[in-house]
């Protein structure tokens, strides 16, 4: 395991009892560098949305903890809030809610002179992505090819 991946998995299993206690979804929780800065990030959700009090209350639990176990050994700043509507599909339940809804795929590569795909969500597995295009006809992608995958929204 690397040590991004021991950070985010650590502060995991610390959020998820704070998360069903106070009736919480944790959407993600990623350690990330950005430009000469580390980020500790956990995105929570719940039914109706989250409020900045939602993320204060868990912010200042996840922040003491971390004080006390003291085990990321970079400077970084840590930030709790809401995935927003750009929310990407990571996790199993986040494609089982999506199934039948738009999304929009970015590739890495090109397929087919473009890396940007919209259709419905029609099928998954932890190897492929499957959607179904206006057309009626279907796509499938490899997750390894996929560099974001979200609800696609109308504004």
């Amino acid at each position: 395991m690397t040590k991004k991946e021991s950070y985010e998995s650590r502060t995991e299993a610390f959020l998820l009892p704070l998360m069903e206690e106070n009736r919480f979804e944790l959407v993600d929780v990623e350690y990330v560098k950005e430009g000469s800065n580390w980020y500790l990030r956990a995105y929570i959700d719940k039914e109706g949305g989250i409020a900045i009090d939602d993320c204060e209350c868990i912010s200042r639990r996840l922040s003491d903890w971390l004080d006390k176990e003291d085990f990321i050994s970079d400077s970084y700043i840590l930030e709790v809030s809401s995935p927003g509507l750009g929310r990407p599909l990571k996790k199993e339940k986040d494609f089982a809610r999506s199934l039948g809804k738009q999304v929009d795929i970015k590739l890495y590569r090109a397929r087919e002179k473009q890396k940007d795909f919209t259709g419905v969500l029609a099928e998954y597995d932890k190897n492929t992505v499957t959607i179904e295009l206006e057309d009626g006809d279907r796509m499938v992608f490899e997750r390894g090819d996929i560099a974001l995958i979200r609800l696609a929204f109308d504004f």
